[in-house]
């Protein structure tokens, strides 16, 4: 081969080695692209196939202390993770400032998501299902029934049924503490939304809303409603039977509405409404479907009746359990008695006079967590520290990791309503973005003002005209909701000296 020849091949394997290098740096340029552009999730676990983590979670919430399953997931990825629980995959939040831009994200980069339990046995038109502009308008009807409590009417009207509720305990008696607060609550709410008293009708009602309410974290099987001897199947009978009692309601006066005057029209728009149904059938000129408005009530039902009577609960059991705060509760009622005298009813002035009160139903909220977290569904791409959650995937802003951590508040697992007391950083605003017992942002709970004083009613009473233990132990368990396993019994004695 001569010379030529040699070279010509030489530079044949020189532009094919180039060419090869070329074609490796391409190929490993597009990979690491690839690897950029491509969304990096938190990090975390997603358990055993199809099932995730969902047992394990379940299995740690049924329990007095479920907070292993967080904290050791917290340890080992930080205080935003991914987890697979109830079907698919979620990223959980125990971050303060993630949860905060969840809350107020509401209706823009995220949207509230329920299991379909839940949001078959509500309804599609309920406050908690409906989004944007008719979530904003029916927040808004709320907000005017529920979130005025200093009116004095309903004051008194609270106050009579507490008093009528304790009549029915002997001076010695043995009560189930939950079941007598959420007759309460139940009957209030009732008032509220349809001005019907206690009585036969109530009660049926009630016992109907057991069993929904038994339904919303239960398996929701295909034909459920020829399954009646399923949780579901019994839940989906009951709602059947109490959107019927409403609706039943709600015709009558839309027939006696029909049957009035324009005089009276005229002469009712400046007074103040009765209730809810009367809120919503002037409310845009009696735009509100007939459905629109069962689905409402239905699900403000739900809303007084459940997580207020377990608050009251699970408030009293924590006093038992703290002798302390006991004692200095009772003190302040009983001061507050001798200063307006006796049988005098509560005015705003009184409830708003219920300091440590009002710091014994903070703590409580804060250790019980009635309300533990909310879902999320993300409606765009979202950006926190890094890290990228993808559109569409369901998102928990845990509340109760963010309330029980001991970064956040010494001895964050101690019962302490002391810790209220002082003006420190509670107080402030850095507190605030701590403490969302309520949730926040555009779904903020517009009954929190009105679950305090019924609460505080409920207190003030209960320390003046009785004292108690508790029958038997009881404990409180985090799943399907917050409660008391035993419904808390307690032996009661009436105070000798109580009015």
């Amino acid at each position: 081969m001569d010379a030529g020849a040699l070279q010509l091949a030489a530079a044949a394997v020189a532009i094919v080695v180039v060419a090869a290098l070329v074609c490796r740096w391409f190929l490993v340029a597009c990979a690491v692209g690839v690897r950029k552009q491509r969304p990096r999730l938190p990090p975390g676990s997603t358990g055993l196939p199809l099932i995730g983590e969902t047992l394990r979670l379940i299995s740690a919430y049924k329990t007095p202390n479920p907070e292993p399953f967080i904290d050791e997931r917290v340890a080992r990825h930080g205080g935003v993770f991914t987890t697979h629980i109830f079907g698919e995959r979620t990223v959980f939040s125990a971050d303060p400032a993630f949860n905060r831009l969840l809350l107020a994200a509401e209706g823009r980069a995220v949207s509230c998501s329920y299991p379909s339990s839940i949001t078959t046995l509500l309804g599609a038109h309920s406050l908690l299902l409906k989004r944007g502009t008719a979530h904003k308008r029916l927040h808004s009807l709320t907000l005017t029934r529920l979130g005025r409590p200093a009116s004095q009417p309903l004051l008194a009207h609270i106050e009579r049924l507490v008093l009528a509720t304790m009549r029915q305990w002997e001076p010695t008696a043995t009560v189930r503490l939950l079941d007598e607060a959420k007759k309460i609550t139940f009957n209030l709410t009732v008032k509220q939304l349809v001005s019907i008293e206690p009585g036969p009708w109530t009660e049926s009602l009630r016992r109907e809303y057991v069993k929904l309410i038994d339904g919303f974290f239960s398996i929701p099987f295909p034909f459920a409603s020829f399954l009646p001897f399923t949780t579901y199947g019994q839940a989906l009978k009951s709602r059947k039977k109490v959107a019927g009692a409403l609706r039943e309601v709600i015709r009558k006066r839309m027939e006696e509405r029909g049957e009035e005057n324009g005089v009276k029209e005229e002469m009712d728009g400046k007074r103040e409404k009765k209730d809810m149904v009367e809120e919503l059938l002037e409310a845009e000129g009696g735009s509100f479907s007939e459905e629109e408005m069962v689905d409402f009530c239905l699900s403000l039902l739900v809303a007084g009746y459940e997580t207020t009577s377990v608050l009251m609960t699970v408030a009293v059991k924590f006093l038992t359990e703290t002798p302390a705060a006991l004692a200095q509760l009772k003190e302040e009622h009983e001061n507050m008695t001798k200063m307006k005298g006796e049988n005098q009813p509560l005015e705003w002035v009184d409830y708003k006079s219920m300091t440590f009160t009002q710091s014994v139903i903070n703590e409580t909220l804060r250790v019980a967590n009635i309300i533990g977290g909310v879902f999320r569904r993300a409606n765009t791409d979202i950006h926190f520290k890094g890290y990228t959650i993808p559109k569409g995937c369901k998102i928990f802003a845990s509340f109760r990791a963010v309330h029980l951590n001991n970064e956040h508040y010494e001895n964050a697992r101690t019962f302490d309503p002391w810790r209220w007391q002082s003006n420190n950083k509670l107080q402030n605003e850095v507190g605030a973005n701590l403490f969302t017992p309520f949730g926040g942002g555009p779904r903020l709970c517009p009954g929190y003002e009105l679950a305090r004083v019924v609460i505080s009613v409920f207190l003030h009473h209960l320390v003046l005209r009785f004292s108690w233990e508790a029958a038997e132990e009881d404990r409180l368990v985090f799943f399907p909701t917050t409660r008391t396993l035993k419904g808390y019994p307690i032996n009661l004695r009436r105070r000798s000296e109580s009015v």
